[in-house]
């Protein structure tokens, strides 16, 4: 059975600092790509940051760069997104996905499973 399951979400102050966390268990992780999403309430679901398999291509949503980083540990089969310097409308809940293969891509219809999501808050 495959499970995503994230941790690490809560209420933060503006210019606070949160890190995710995504476990993936059921699959070899070393072989998956994986994408964090974020889903505001009456928006859709859009992609985040991005990491190959491998870990060495990253790709980031224009609002987050320079604040957000995504990195993976293939040894702990989990992905990480550090996000510093948060601004309210970084409100959301937050999505991991795994994709097989080595390009995780911008779709999040293209992902293969999902997380069951954690809240973020930034109040001002």
């Amino acid at each position: 059975q495959v499970q995503l399951v994230e941790s690490g979400g809560g209420l933060v102050q503006a210019g606070g600092s949160l890190r995710l966390s995504c476990a993936l268990s059921g699959r070899i992780f070393s072989t998956y790509s994986m994408g964090w999403f974020r889903q505001a309430p009456g928006k859709a679901r859009q992609s985040v940051a991005r990491i190959n398999r491998g870990g060495d291509d990253t790709y980031y949503a224009a609002s987050v760069t320079g604040r957000f980083t995504i990195s993976r540990d293939n040894a702990k089969n989990t992905v990480y997104l550090q996000m510093n310097s948060l601004k309210p409308e970084d409100t959301a809940v937050y999505y991991c996905a795994a994709e097989y293969g080595d390009y995780a891509p911008r779709n999040p219809y293209d992902y293969d499973y999902w997380g069951q999501g954690t809240q973020v808050t930034v109040s001002p």
